[in-house]
C-alpha cells in the first residue's frame, strides 16, 4: 500500500476554490468574549417549547404550517413563498438555478454583504461589482451599462453594514431596468425594523422581484437557521428543483410556525426597544471626541467611523466586548460595526468605550 501524494486535495479542488477566501461571519473571524456586539443578533432569548416526537421521519419538503404563517405574516400568497435554511440558502439556491457556470453575472453593490459575492464564487459565477454612490445609494447610470450577460442584481435595503435604506425609486427603476432580462433580489433581512419599506407589495406588479426574508433578526432566532424566499410563483417552482429535498427540520417548522403566529407580539416589542436603543446608542457615539461620522442606521446595528479605529477596536477586544470591524469594505475604512443587542450589552460596550477614554487621556497626560 502506498501513501496517497500529500497534494491530493490541492490537485482535486477546483482552482478557483483553491484560492477562494471563504466568508468571514461574525464567530469565525472573532472567538471569546463575553459581550457579542458584531453579528446583528438580536437582544434577548427566545423561550419557545416545542414537541420532538417524530423525529424519525423526514420532514415536509415545505412545511404547510410554515409556509401559511409566513404567507400571512408577509401579506402574500403560499405559492410565493419558499422556505431556506436561513436567507443564505436562498442566496445559493437562486444563483444554482438562474446563473450559468462561467458565462452568467451577479451584480453586486458593495459596500454590501458579502456572501453575494461568495455564493457566486462557489458556482463559477461571475461577479459584476456596480459601488454606491458616495451617499450609499444605488448608481442608476452604472447599473444600466452592466446589463450584458447579468441574470440577478442583488440590493441589500435596509443595507448591510451601513443600515440605511436604499431610495425605493432607485430600487424600482432597477426592477424597470431589468424587467426583460434579470432578476432583482432585494434582501430584506433586516426590514421589521423599518416594515413600512418592505417591497413585498409589489411582488404582483414586478415579476422579476425577489425579496430574502430571514427569522435571524428582530425575531431573535439566528440560531434556528430559518430564511424565506417571496417570489412569483414561477420563480419559486423552478428554485424548488435545485434546493435540498428537507431543507427544513421538524423542530425548526416547529419554532418558526410559533414565532409567527403565537409570539409576534415579543418580535414587535423587540422591535420597539432596538428603535429605542439605537436611538440612545447614536447619542452616546455622538459625543465621542474620535468620531468622525455617524452612519444613519434603520436596523439593528449601527455604523461609524473613527479615528482611532484599529486602538478601539482592540481595546474592546481586550475587555470581551466584541464588534466589528468593517474597514476592509469598499469605501468604509475607519469604520466600525456595533450591533444593538439588549441594554445590558449595550452598558457593558458604553462602559468599555469609557474605559478606552479614559486610557487614551491619562496616555495624553503622560506624555
Amino acid at each position: 500500500m502506498t501513501d496517497k501524494p500529500t497534494n491530493l486535495i490541492d490537485n482535486l479542488v477546483r482552482k478557483d476554490v483553491l484560492n477562494m477566501v471563504p466568508y468571514q461571519s461574525a464567530r469565525r473571524e472573532q472567538a471569546g468574549g463575553s459581550c457579542w456586539l458584531n453579528a446583528n443578533e438580536a437582544g434577548g432569548n427566545n423561550e419557545l417549547d416545542i414537541s420532538l416526537s417524530d423525529l424519525n421521519r423526514y420532514p415536509d419538503f415545505q412545511p404547510q404550517q410554515l409556509i401559511n404563517a409566513y404567507a400571512d405574516y408577509a401579506g402574500v400568497e403560499n405559492k410565493q413563498v419558499l422556505a431556506t435554511r436561513g436567507a443564505d440558502e436562498g442566496i445559493e439556491v437562486l444563483i444554482r438555478t438562474f446563473c450559468q457556470s462561467n458565462q452568467d453575472n451577479i451584480i453586486i453593490c458593495p459596500p454590501t454583504y458579502g456572501m453575494y459575492a461568495i455564493s457566486a464564487k462557489g458556482h463559477a459565477v461571475n461577479i459584476t461589482t456596480v459601488p454606491l454612490t458616495n451617499e450609499l445609494q444605488l448608481d442608476l447610470p452604472a447599473l444600466s451599462a452592466k446589463k450584458d450577460n447579468t441574470k440577478i442584481v442583488f440590493i441589500c435595503s435596509p443595507n448591510n453594514p451601513t443600515g440605511d435604506v436604499l431610495n425605493k425609486s432607485d430600487i424600482i427603476s432597477t426592477l424597470e431596468l431589468f424587467k426583460d432580462s434579470a432578476l432583482v433580489v432585494v434582501d430584506e433581512a433586516y426590514i421589521e425594523f423599518c416594515p413600512e419599506l418592505s417591497f413585498a407589495k409589489l411582488l404582483n406588479e414586478y415579476p422579476n422581484l425577489v425579496i430574502l426574508r430571514t427569522l435571524s433578526k428582530a425575531f431573535a432566532l439566528a440560531g434556528l437557521r430559518c430564511g424565506f424566499t417571496l417570489a412569483s410563483n414561477e420563480i419559486i417552482t423552478m428554485m424548488s428543483k435545485i434546493i435540498a429535498p428537507y431543507p427544513i427540520s421538524n423542530p425548526v417548522s416547529a419554532i418558526a410556525s410559533k414565532a409567527l403566529t403565537q409570539n409576534l407580539a415579543d418580535m414587535q416589542q423587540r422591535v420597539v426597544s432596538t428603535n429605542q436603543l439605537n436611538i440612545e446608542l447614536s447619542e452616546f457615539l455622538k459625543q465621542q471626541t474620535w468620531l468622525i461620522k455617524l452612519f444613519t442606521s434603520k436596523t439593528n446595528y449601527i455604523l461609524f467611523k473613527a479615528n482611532n479605529t484599529i486602538a478601539l477596536f482592540n481595546s474592546l477586544i481586550e475587555q470581551g466586548v466584541l464588534i466589528r470591524n468593517q474597514s476592509s469594505q469598499l469605501s468604509l475604512e475607519n469604520c466600525l460595526r456595533v450591533s444593538i443587542g439588549n441594554a445590558n450589552e449595550l452598558e457593558q460596550f458604553k462602559s468599555a468605550i469609557n474605559i478606552y477614554n479614559q486610557q487614551q487621556e491619562n496616555s495624553t497626560c503622560k506624555t
